[in-house]
């Protein structure tokens, strides 16, 4: 498990984020249209997963921006933004704040990416809830970088995620 802090106030999560080097487990995640997205589906790709609580507030919609923005510099590259929100809430912003560059999947259902990701919140106000973190994933599905943000109230490293794939 990993402590970190909302507020200063710490939290748990249920694991560990999945280690650099070693394979990414596989998920089922909802598209806003419903259909299934799964980690097989971006095979022969390198994918940024920006995981965080919800859509809904201020640093968790700021990172969807930031890495909208960058999305269509970077080659042969999906970024996936992950939460336990409604697919309709992610259309929603997605359309409202034009974010098109980056697809938004959700855990709404089950919470399994959250545990198997090792990140599901087990206490504090925000329990149940995915932790922020981000993991950069190789063409073959192996993590490249891992960072769980340690306090939830600041953004990513967008720029160490970033050149990981250099």
């Amino acid at each position: 498990m990993a402590t970190i802090k909302l507020g200063g106030n710490e939290i748990q999560t249920i694991g560990q984020l999945p280690q650099v080097g070693s394979k990414a487990p596989d998920f089922k995640l909802k598209r806003a249209d419903l259909s299934e997205a799964s980690l097989s589906d971006y095979k022969g790709k390198r994918v940024i997963l920006n995981i965080f609580p919800s859509i809904d507030t201020d640093v968790c919609a700021t990172s969807v921006k930031n890495f909208n923005q960058r999305a269509s510099e970077l080659d042969n590259t999906t970024i996936l933004c992950i939460s336990r929100d409604t697919p309709f809430a992610q259309k929603r912003f997605a359309n409202d704040e034009e974010v098109d560059q980056v697809e938004n999947l959700s855990d709404v259902l089950d919470g399994k990416f959250g545990d198997d990701y090792g990140l599901t919140m087990t206490s504090g106000d925000l329990k149940g809830f995915h932790s922020r973190a981000v993991v950069v994933l190789d063409e073959e599905g192996s993590v490249i970088y891992n960072e769980q943000v340690p306090e939830i109230a600041e953004e990513p490293n967008y720029l160490a995620a970033l050149k990981s794939l250099l």
